[in-house]
């Protein structure tokens, strides 16, 4: 069984949901945190203990499986970024792709080394985390390629994958990927109900695990989501089997019951072998600022539970320790058997 974690790292005032009350003109003047939480990311990706997770997360019906108890966020550590500036690379047990911006590659073009240098794979999120779906043909184009390009010169490795912000994907912007050089996209989400969610076809389409092969050497591997009435949450079979429920990370992983989402997450292992999931390194900052003129929707969603998620990662790893974590490159190269050059 195959667990894809993906991290878009982006930073507190970059994410749409905020985007009202932060225009893009205001960015240069705001504190960057994300090179301090992508650090905390890295530095559990390399310290979590994977050996007790097979036992625990086989529960039986009505089990729980774990809890979402976690320690009250405490200062600041003034010293982690240069710990972890000190950790030797390489030897990963968890591995994950990190969905890029170019706008924080381009103020901080040590961190995504520094990514690389830890044995993950760096991929494209965009320079400006602007809806791919909303921009012309040619802002599009230059957006994927110039943004590949930075990447790529940082790492000195070829990129092969892209995210577009906000999962706004659809068949033109696909399109664009392809050209543009990727080897494959990971942005359809295939919860309905999200306004700002791009839709493309993916059905009929040959498969190669849970990544559907668009073109010779060209994929789609969507975040992963639960059908509703599914068997794991004892509802049986209904009609609207094909709706699906959010169950792929972000803010649903922060709203939800760990022992819920685990259970969640066994079921989709079940029926496809693998699961993809994503978080953005905010999402472990209790202590970012707060934009009180916000929407109380936007602040509920934004802001909920986020002293519990760095403990709720860990925890969700471990008890998935029989797994294999992984970036969504290498698992391409293990389903299809090709190497990227």
């Amino acid at each position: 069984m195959n667990i894809l974690l993906t991290i878009d790292v982006e930073d507190w005032f970059q994410v749409e949901n905020l985007r009202p009350w932060i225009p893009f003109c205001t960015w240069d003047f705001r504190e960057l945190r994300v090179e301090r939480n992508t650090h905390a990311l890295l530095d559990l990706f390399d310290d979590v203990r994977l050996e007790d997770g097979t036992r625990k997360c086989e529960a039986k019906p009505g089990e729980r499986l774990g809890s979402d108890s976690a320690s009250p966020p405490t200062a600041a550590d003034p010293g982690a970024s240069l710990r972890s500036l000190l950790r030797p690379s390489g030897g990963n047990k968890v591995r994950c792709t990190f969905f890029t911006l170019g706008w924080i590659a381009e103020r901080l073009p040590g961190l995504v080394r520094e990514i690389a240098a830890r044995g993950h794979e760096v991929a494209c999120h965009g320079y400006s985390h602007r809806m791919c779906n909303g921009l012309s043909e040619a802002e599009l184009r230059k957006d994927l390629r110039d943004s590949k390009r930075l990447l790529e010169d940082l790492t000195g490795d070829r990129v092969a994958g892209f995210r577009a912000p906000n999962f706004s994907i659809d068949k033109r912007v696909l399109t664009a990927v392809r050209d543009s050089g990727y080897r494959y996209d990971s942005s359809y989400n295939s919860f309905s109900l999200h306004g700002r969610y791009g839709r493309i076809d993916l059905n009929g389409g040959p498969k190669a695990g849970i990544a559907y092969r668009l073109g010779d050497d060209f994929f789609e591997l969507p975040v992963s989501n639960l059908p509703v009435f599914h068997r794991s949450l004892g509802l049986g079979k209904h009609p609207m089997g094909q709706f699906h429920l959010p169950w792929s990370g972000g803010a649903y992983f922060r709203l939800m019951p760990l022992w819920i989402f685990i259970r969640g997450i066994r079921s989709i292992l079940h029926d496809g072998g693998a699961y993809a999931f994503y978080l953005h390194p905010w999402e472990v900052d209790p202590s970012q600022p707060k934009m009180d003129q916000a929407s109380f929707r936007s602040r509920f969603k934004h802001y909920t539970n986020l002293w519990k998620t760095k403990d709720k990662l860990k925890r969700m790893i471990e008890l998935l320790g029989d797994c294999r974590f992984m970036g969504c490159r290498e698992y391409l190269e293990d389903k299809t058997g090709y190497r990227q050059g």
